[in-house]
């Protein structure tokens, strides 16, 4: 396994990434990307421990064949994702669980890419990649599919078929880290009609790929004043950027799915794919919740209401919440089985049962700490500068702290809870956490298909069998 260091030196690949109408030089050193690289360099670091050792490489990049290695794999998604405090919404293991899940299932390939998807997973986990993806197309029109746009190749798709490869044309968005990520795994959880051939497509891309441009979104660390005043935007800011292919040549081997539309469906739900990574999600998810509602409980008590009546119920709230995602969690591993290629899937009514909740868990989460916190966060010094200059320090100090909590630890705190829930950081996550999986409709579909009715259903219509007019 490649360390941070390794990892760090990668990046200068001349690699095409946009901020501000100007092409980034080196990300790794660029404001905008330095402290999220830094984190993913730590991650990598991590990786050498023992929870990840499997035969050599990163069991998180490995699937699992037993329940023993799904715990395995549990654990050492978790030490990454408290790592970040669950900041880090596209950590290397998301996308690498899909590989891993794609490699146990080449049937669900055609038979001339299947190879790929097993090479591709083997170079994952024997060079530690950090893959990201961008798999939903540019909302040019959410309510038509892409072969009716006006325009040719708005959507990434197949340009020029050739002996040697594809040429691909066209963008696809939220390629959230790809900005610091190795590869990027680009294709289509969309649905899409008889006449969007031309984008059924998946296949692995170098972020420096000759053709391949990265715009991103305007990223927040450049403003974090410092890492006081911003504790988690000056670490852990991903960066969200669209893929735009200007004819970027890719080889047969890096090609998964081609002109297929029903393939692309299969590579994601029957391999198992969507199921593992997604369990990795929510693994994330119940960490950062954890951080939160350890904030609240922190904040109640430096505000001295933690024994209010009211205040108890809003943190019990958060404690119910929180345990929601970390049971759906532990259900997922506990109910799950080995599928007919010997990987253990966690289980997808534990998942995605929670998964559908978790637009609606995410923003009350906010609000209940919002509600706790009050007006203290709009109360603090403009910057750590106010703590260190001897104009302002005393009054700091006088006005600003807490009884057997001073100044410094008071306003520290509410600094952190700002970047939480106020910052533009925040804001994105809020709206990050709220489509994860999709459009709440989405979401909520995926648990209903993966619910057993039919034994809610059974017992509804046993009981209404057990009885009719004629029964005393």
């Amino acid at each position: 396994m490649r360390t941070g260091a390794e990892y760090l030196a990668s990046l200068k690949d001349g690699r095409r990434v946009y901020v501000d109408g100007v092409a980034v030089d080196d990300v790794a050193h660029h404001p905008a990307f330095a402290p999220i690289a830094r984190t993913i360099a730590e991650l990598f670091d991590l990786a050498h421990g023992p929870a990840f050792a499997h035969d050599g490489v990163n069991r998180l990049f490995v699937p699992p064949r037993s329940r023993e290695d799904l715990t395995a794999f549990r654990s050492a998604a978790t030490v990454w994702a408290e790592h970040t405090h669950g900041w880090v919404g596209r950590s290397p293991d998301h996308v690498g669980a899909f590989a891993a899940a794609f490699a146990a299932h080449p049937e669900a390939f055609a038979e001339r890419l299947a190879p790929n998807v097993v090479a591709f997973q083997r170079r994952v986990a024997e060079q530690s990649l950090y893959v990201s993806y961008a798999i939903v197309p540019p909302q040019v029109s959410r309510a038509t599919p892409a072969s009716a746009w006006e325009g040719d190749l708005i959507q990434v798709g197949v340009a020029e078929e050739r002996a040697d490869g594809i040429v691909v044309r066209g963008a696809q968005m939220l390629a959230t880290g790809g900005a610091v990520a190795d590869e990027i795994l680009v294709s289509c959880i969309k649905p899409l009609t008889a006449e969007d051939t031309d984008f059924a497509i998946s296949f692995a891309v170098p972020v420096g790929a000759a053709g391949l441009k990265l715009h991103c979104r305007r990223p927040y660390a450049p403003a974090a004043t410092s890492r006081f005043d911003y504790p988690l935007t000056s670490r852990f800011d991903e960066t969200d950027a669209l893929l735009v292919f200007d004819d970027v040549f890719i080889p047969w081997e890096r090609v998964f799915v081609y002109r297929d539309i029903a393939g692309l469906r299969r590579q994601f739900f029957e391999t198992g794919a969507h199921v593992l990574g997604n369990w990795q999600a929510q693994i994330r998810f119940a960490v950062k919740l954890r951080f939160l509602a350890g904030l609240a409980r922190k904040v109640a008590a430096v505000n001295g209401v933690d024994r209010f009546p009211g205040v108890v119920e809003k943190l019990g709230e958060l404690a119910s919440l929180t345990s929601l995602v970390e049971s759906a969690v532990l259900a997922a591993e506990y109910a799950a089985q080995p599928d007919d290629q010997g990987m253990w899937r966690p289980d997808a009514q534990a998942l995605y049962g929670v998964m559908g909740l978790q637009a609606e868990l995410y923003p009350r989460v906010l609000a209940i700490l919002r509600d706790l916190v009050g007006g203290g966060v709009l109360q603090v010094p403009s910057s750590v500068a106010d703590m260190t200059s001897a104009e302002t320090r005393p009054d700091i100090d006088r006005y600003v702290h807490s009884p057997g909590v001073p100044a410094e630890e008071r306003v520290k705190l509410f600094k952190l809870v700002w970047d939480a829930i106020g910052s533009e950081f925040a804001g994105r996550h809020h709206q990050y956490e709220m489509f994860y999986a999709g459009a709440p409709f989405v979401a909520k579909g995926y648990a209903f298909r993966n619910y057993d009715f039919d034994t809610a259903l059974a017992a509804v219509d046993s009981f209404l069998a057990s009885y009719d007019t004629e029964t005393p």
